[in-house]
């Protein structure tokens, strides 16, 4: 009687106790519209706005660092300077130093071509197809854009078929002055970037990727406690429609 007596304040004192801190850092970046600053200076950004309510669910607190080059943040985390970092695949070479949440969102990569243009690529129905005919592509010179477009990347640089851009603001110019027929990128990002400079788009019927992200902790720094939070978080908003809500804001995929 007397270990029953034990146990049932064992269980009343957990729940009255606060649970141990969740506390995670992340590193900002310029990756509109998922993360950036607004016309007044603020961040915000659809991963902004879906980690906000993650963490809020989750009873977490998300910090944030000054803004850091891609490699330089990369490198950070993985020494244990940080936390956290959104928009994650998930490789078997990166759980030698992080957790992954179960996703909260999908990245999806396309193809678009500016309007008006005196060419047809609406009749391009694949990546296969377009590799085998004759259009030109601009392509972001760093980052994974799909095992399609890696395969297919040696031989459009080949024929002269391929040339590369820096940032999506520079890729947009380049097809606006008509540098090449087509354009690959992240959809939300292209279509952002295109809104800004006034350019209008054709979306091919095709996506060249289409796959889910996920939030990366620093195995470090942070525990399996903390991972189970935020994949609660995140189980519960989506049952309850939260998270689409805020995707669909930004016409996510």
């Amino acid at each position: 009687m007397r270990l029953r007596h034990v146990l049932l304040a064992a269980t009343l004192l957990g729940n009255i106790l606060p649970a141990q801190a969740c506390r995670m850092t992340m590193a900002l970046e310029q990756w509109p519209p998922y993360l950036y600053r607004d016309a007044q200076g603020h961040y915000t950004g659809l991963d902004l706005e879906l980690l906000r309510a993650i963490f809020k669910e989750a009873h977490c607190t998300l910090l944030t660092a000054p803004e850091l080059p891609t490699a330089r943040r990369q490198l950070l985390f993985q020494k244990g300077g940080l936390d956290l970092m959104p928009a994650a695949s998930e490789t078997p070479e990166r759980h030698s130093y992080a957790r992954f949440s179960i996703s909260y969102r999908d990245e999806a990569v396309g193809v678009f071509s500016k309007s008006g243009s005196p060419h047809n690529h609406q009749q391009i129905a694949s990546f296969a197809q377009l590799v085998r005919g004759k259009s030109t592509l601009l392509a972001p010179k760093v980052g994974w854009y799909g095992a399609q477009y890696a395969a297919a990347r040696p031989a459009l640089e080949k024929a002269g078929r391929l040339n590369a851009f820096g940032s999506f603001r520079q890729g947009i110019l380049m097809l606006d002055a008509g540098r090449a027929d087509l354009l690959l990128g992240d959809v939300l990002a292209v279509r952002h970037e295109a809104r800004l400079q006034g350019v209008a788009l054709n979306t091919l019927p095709f996506l060249v990727l289409r796959a889910p992200v996920h939030l990366m902790l620093n195995a470090r720094t942070t525990s399996a406690a903390d991972l189970a939070r935020l994949d609660a978080a995140i189980t519960h908003l989506e049952q309850h429609g939260v998270l689409a809500a805020i995707r669909a804001r930004y016409d996510a995929p």
